[in-house]
């Protein structure tokens, strides 16, 4: 991910303690905190894990907290999330609902946190975090199998903690976990079920976080290692951002398998020059691995981001079996088929791989400038060559530095996220070309401001939700506006409001509406004082009521 490469300025590393070096020191630990399962609407508890930011180096600007782009609810006033605008909706496009966990490197817009859409922009689930300072990623559907009793459930995922975000983290390359993080794992009732953390003194990274069909979770960790750059051209008392794929079991947290970048990668293969460590307290971020996926004969496919490399790697021995990519490539390419600074790496049937193509900004001498798109290559393991199945270009076209991914659909369609640019997509599976990027477009979508998610996705979810609707009611002239919500509920189709003259006496339905977005405004004649909604399901059934509101005059 996140790296986000600041074109106009680096800003240069302070002279002080960094964190890195004190989560190295004797003394200076992470403590693995016991989650609580008595989670609030939103997720909230007091026993959850990296619920405080890491104190910046210097302030950060405050949240854009109203205003058209700012969502606000009369009965969830909690709640700011971003309002994204839906610029493209045409039939055919997959089932389901749209992840994204929104962040800002500038000022955000709305409070950031793990945030559920539906296609025309509403939100289903919001759960908002206290900080911009704190971040989630990698926000998605997973299935949880349990190994002992060979169940599965659906569950939501992601990555919670702190970023480094220049100009205000400046102790660790930009996009770097900062240490505190963890990695979340909740049912469908929105109540927490797991919190896993790294081994071996490293950070859960926000990169990656992947539930297997053997009940474990597969995840990309990283931590700086003091190092002499000298022989790269760096600082003697510098270090690498080193990385980890680690693999532990959910039932008992114990670690299982672990590949070590440095063990494997040459630094001197990097694209990201050692100069760089100057703005991050002497850190290099050589490697940058921002995604593993397991594929079916036991082999792990990573990559690299400042390789410019995706390795095959042996889960069995660790070795590398093929390297696509880099300066030690085992394939050449065709045309348009060569990445830069790429994500999202993906094993597709058939020998081909998908990833998200970053592709602008830095390129080698003579290259010419890419847009970013979506990438589907071919591997001929006979001729050692590499050559486009599919691309997805954005229409305008956009230059994302950082982030991005690219999820193969059930339908066939592809999805794209674009990372640092402020938008997420869907396509038909045929793609296009970066001259003609409107092709195939289905549906597109713009994120207010500067704000970004590292990833988006496209899942189906079933969400009910273990705590209560929510009402609020409000006198209008003669009349009573009564407003309803669910926050993440997906079942709820209309709502029913009972009133009456005291909190006890509401046996009176006063009023019917269908369902119209994150929260419906139902007038009636009713004065209530006292009112209560009901959630229904399609059928008419009563899914719950919420508790009983005095309307405010």
């Amino acid at each position: 991910m996140v790296m986000l490469r600041l074109r106009t300025r680096r800003v240069r590393a302070r002279t002080r303690r960094t964190a890195w070096a004190c989560a190295l020191a004797a003394g200076c630990v992470v403590v693995n905190c016991v989650p609580s399962a008595a989670a609030g609407p939103h997720g909230g508890a007091s026993g959850l894990c990296a619920t405080e930011p890491v104190p910046p180096s210097q302030s950060t600007p405050p949240p854009v907290l109203s205003g058209s782009d700012v969502w606000r609810f009369v009965s969830e006033p909690g709640l700011r999330p971003m309002r994204v605008t839906v610029t493209a909706h045409r039939p055919g496009t997959a089932r389901g609902n749209i992840f994204v966990a929104p962040f800002s490197a500038d000022t955000m817009v709305g409070q950031t946190g793990a945030l559920i859409n539906d296609n025309s922009g509403d939100p289903v689930w919001f759960r908002p975090l206290p900080s911009t300072n704190l971040q989630n990623a990698d926000f998605r559907v997973q299935t949880y199998y349990h190994a002992r009793t060979h169940g599965a459930q659906p569950v939501l995922t992601w990555w919670q903690g702190t970023l480094a975000l220049p100009p205000w983290y400046t102790n660790l390359p930009a996009g770097a976990p900062e240490p505190g993080g963890c990695y979340y794992i909740f049912d469908t009732h929105y109540r927490l079920l797991k919190t896993v953390f790294a081994h071996h003194g490293y950070y859960p990274d926000e990169h990656e976080f992947t539930l297997t069909r053997r009940g474990t979770a597969l995840f990309i960790a990283s931590r700086p290692v003091p190092m002499d750059l000298t022989p790269y051209g760096g600082p003697a008392d510098g270090a690498i951002l080193n990385s980890e794929i680690q693999e532990v079991d959910l039932a008992t947290g114990r670690l299982l398998y672990s590949w070590n970048a440095l063990d494997h990668l040459d630094p001197a293969d990097s694209e990201e020059p050692v100069s760089s460590a100057s703005s991050s307290d002497g850190v290099w971020d050589a490697f940058h691995i921002n995604s593993v996926d397991e594929g079916p004969g036991g082999q792990l496919l990573i990559s690299s981001r400042n390789m410019w490399a995706i390795y095959d790697v042996s889960k069995r021995s660790g070795r590398i079996r093929w390297q696509l990519g880099g300066k030690k490539s085992d394939f050449a390419f065709g045309p348009n088929a060569d990445f830069y600074w790429q994500h999202d790496a993906r094993f597709r049937p058939g020998n081909r791989i998908s990833m998200f193509d970053d592709g602008c900004c830095d390129l080698p001498d003579g290259a010419p400038e890419q847009k970013s798109h979506g990438l589907i290559l071919d591997l001929d393991f006979r001729s050692r060559k590499a050559t486009v199945s599919r691309t997805y270009y954005h229409q305008p076209p956009l230059e994302s530095p950082t982030q991005g991914n690219t999820q193969a659909l059930s339908n066939g369609n592809e999805f794209i996220g674009w990372g640092q640019s402020p938008y997420y997509s869907e396509y038909r599976a045929p793609g296009n070309t970066e001259d003609n990027g409107a092709q195939n477009l289905l549906y597109d979508a713009e994120m207010p401001g500067s704000n970004i998610s590292y990833r988006a996705f496209r899942n189906e979810w079933v969400g009910t939700p273990y705590y209560p609707p929510s009402a609020a009611a409000r006198r209008e002239g003669a009349h009573s506006v009564v407003y309803a919500s669910w926050n993440g509920s997906t079942r709820t189709r209309a709502w029913q409001v009972l009133a009456g003259p005291g909190p006890r006496a509401l046996s009176v339905v006063v009023a019917h509406a269908a369902r119209s977005g994150f929260e419906t405004a139902v007038t009636t004649d009713s004065p209530g004082p006292y009112f209560q909604v009901r959630a229904l399901d399609a059928a008419g059934r009563v899914l719950r009521s919420s508790k009983v509101v005095k309307r405010s005059d």
